[in-house]
């Protein structure tokens, strides 16, 4: 990507043109429905074998009856019930068999007269004259001058048959139009003979991702790129639509190449864009579209979080969107605005979305002047449901698909205050809970143990909120275990002195806190951590990432700079509060901090230098109510086992 070499470029970049106009969320809707046909597109007619997935575009009556005879439910012999009665061990009753058998296809050719009995298969046409089948094992022969059945227990008269017509009756209508033919759907339209059946035609999506950064999945990275992700994600959404979608490829930031693609695009039902939505520098997609008429741009700019910059426009009937490069934006103003459109076109009806009540256990603060769908990731409490929010921000790539739900704050709202109860909406039809909750501090060692007990069947949710938050959230009952590491200034133990009467400890690993750095740089290269520590906060060029508030890194950095912090100093870099060891690591690799504080596990997975700093214990906190469920006693014999052991060793825990 070329960089500014005047001023007059460095100004074009650096002003960003404004929205045309930031609306609402419903008045964008109906602007962007309003030149819309909203039905579906066509039909056709596919044979039943290609029919999996696709929207059914008629009533389906069935022609047969299933079963289209009186068939028998078990082997046995077919009789009148009549003669069965009074039977038992004691008193059997003793039938004449007629000799033919009756094996699934073949019709009798005698008739079941009183005193006698036909040999029937499961799924044997019934014979005439007979009104039951007794089951084989109810039976015994008798071999004389002619064979005898003797039947040990009675029947009644329907006993162990399926009449014809009792599963489908002719007539019957058995599908509906805009049901999405599963194997079940599938199964019901072989039953009753259908080799074709009539689908609506899947709408053509076209998806274009746009910008110089984008590079596909698979290629070599540079600094600065980003892969696509957005192209595969919004793909699979189309298809769980009813949607065909046209990946047409990256785009690099060249307004003839961006129109030719627009054009070409056009030639399917609807266009999805990624990114360019801003109109800052570089942001071209938009430049494109405006160009588009019969009605062009319906909406730019909606009171969205996440979600601002979408641009909404429709042409001859198509609709053409750009979507934020976000990923969670772009997520969510795809089933916010795209998603009902591409419904209506594929003939699916519309959603129906469930809610639920839930506690926030922490406070939330919410910008004015625009409603905002918070990410929350459920979990079941003693009171009830909790709502965590996924703060990772509109970039992320997870938090879409880690979250349950989603809480809407209106957009004069400014903040929630913890312990309000709020409804959350399911992104999903129903909330499966999971086996076991995990909250609290990340480790990579977590992350081994978890995914071992994924391959063993337990379902494990995960989140991360710091070594505090875990800790608070055991006390609530929200989790089942807490992933901790807490020194005590005073006992200098870790984690026990935290606990309180209604939790247990469940002693993990020790792991190596420390100084992580670039390879040469000779401010910390040759020196012990502490002096490492006072060498850089003497250099006010040199700066530091920090941890987040809460967690059991940030209390141990904050006990290294007491000091300094007490003399109303912070550090360069205090204020940047990075996550997880990993954000601390990659913030030092790639230059934009020059020192922090990591375990050394991550610093060799980025190619650091590391100077020991503690080594702290790594453990964790157990609700005692919780110590004995199925999922935790797993985690615990997982533990100490002595292959996942000695695989925490290889990764450089201690134990």
């Amino acid at each position: 990507m070329t960089q500014p070499t005047d001023e007059s470029e460095l100004l074009r970049a650096a002003v960003q043109d404004q929205f045309l106009e930031v609306i609402d969320r419903d008045t964008a809707m109906q602007r962007f429905l309003a030149p819309l046909r909203m039905q579906p597109l066509g039909r056709e007619v596919v044979a039943l074998a290609e029919a999996l997935g696709r929207i059914l575009a008629e009533d389906v009556r069935a022609d047969v009856d299933v079963p289209a005879f009186d068939r028998s439910n078990v082997d046995g012999f077919a009789v009148r019930a009549t003669d069965t009665f009074g039977s038992a061990d004691e008193t059997p009753r003793q039938l004449r068999l007629n000799g033919e058998v009756l094996s699934p296809g073949v019709v009798a050719q005698q008739n079941v007269e009183s005193s006698t009995a036909t040999i029937i298969a499961t799924g044997g046409m019934v014979p005439r004259g007979a009104d039951a089948v007794v089951m084989v094992e109810h039976t015994e022969l008798e071999r004389g001058e002619r064979l005898a059945l003797r039947i040990r227990r009675p029947v009644t008269a329907g006993q162990n048959i399926t009449f014809a017509g009792t599963d489908i009756a002719r007539g019957e209508t058995v599908l509906r139009a805009g049901v999405r033919l599963t194997s079940r759907e599938i199964g019901v339209l072989a039953a009753i003979g259908r080799a074709n059946v009539e689908v609506f035609r899947k709408p053509r999506v076209a998806i274009l991702s746009t910008g110089d950064e984008i590079i596909a999945p698979g290629s070599v990275p540079q600094p600065g790129s980003v892969f696509d992700s957005n192209a595969p994600t919004l793909a699979a959404a189309v298809a769980e639509l009813g949607g065909e979608p046209i990946c047409l490829g990256i785009v690099p930031d060249d307004l003839l190449q961006l129109d030719a693609a627009l054009q070409s695009a056009l030639q399917h039902d609807a266009v999805l864009l990624s990114g360019g939505t801003s109109k800052g520098a570089g942001d071209l997609s938009y430049r494109v579209v405006r160009e588009l008429r019969d009605p062009g741009i319906v909406a730019h700019g909606v009171a969205l979080k996440p979600g601002k910059p979408i641009c909404l426009a429709v042409t001859n009937g198509k609709p053409v969107v750009i979507l934020p490069g976000f990923p969670t934006s772009a997520l969510f103003t795809f089933h916010e605005f795209v998603a009902p459109v591409l419904r209506a076109f594929a003939g699916l009806p519309a959603a129906q979305r469930e809610t639920v009540r839930a506690t926030l256990p922490l406070r939330v603060n919410s910008e004015r002047g625009r409603t905002e769908f918070l990410l929350v990731s459920l979990v079941h409490s003693e009171t009830g449901l909790a709502a965590y929010p996924m703060g990772k921000g509109s970039g992320s790539v997870t938090t879409f698909s880690q979250a349950d739900g989603f809480i809407t704050i209106g957009q004069h709202t400014e903040q929630i205050e913890a312990g309000r109860e709020v409804d959350v909406t399911l992104l999903g039809h129903e909330l499966a809970p999971a086996d076991l909750v995990v909250i609290g501090s990340h480790c990579v060692g977590l992350d081994l143990l978890l995914s071992e007990l994924q391959h063993r069947g337990v379902r494990a949710k995960s989140l991360y909120v710091g070594s505090t938050g875990g800790l608070t959230a055991a006390k609530r009952g929200e989790c089942d275990i807490a992933g901790m590491h807490l020194l005590d200034a005073e006992t200098g133990e870790y984690n026990r002195p935290f606990l309180s009467d209604d939790l247990r400890l469940l002693t993990g690993y020790r792991r190596q806190q420390g100084i992580v750095f670039r390879p040469g740089d000779t401010r910390f290269t040759g020196r012990n951590a502490a002096n490492a520590i006072a060498a850089a906060l003497s250099d006010p060029h040199c700066t530091m990432v920090n941890r987040n508030a809460g967690s059991g890194t940030r209390i141990l950095i904050d006990q290294q700079l007491a000091e300094f912090l007490k003399s109303g100093q912070q550090p360069p870099g205090y204020a940047v509060q990075a996550k997880s060891h990993n954000a601390v690591a990659a913030a030092v690799a790639q230059g934009r901090a020059d020192w922090g504080v990591a375990i050394d596990t991550v610093a060799k997975m980025y190619g650091l230098s590391f100077l020991p700093l503690q080594a702290e214990h790594y453990d964790f906190a157990i609700p005692a109510a919780r110590w004995d469920r199925p999922a935790v006693k797993q985690f615990r014999d997982l533990l100490a086992a002595a292959t996942i052991r000695d695989r925490l060793r290889e990764l450089g825990f201690e134990l």
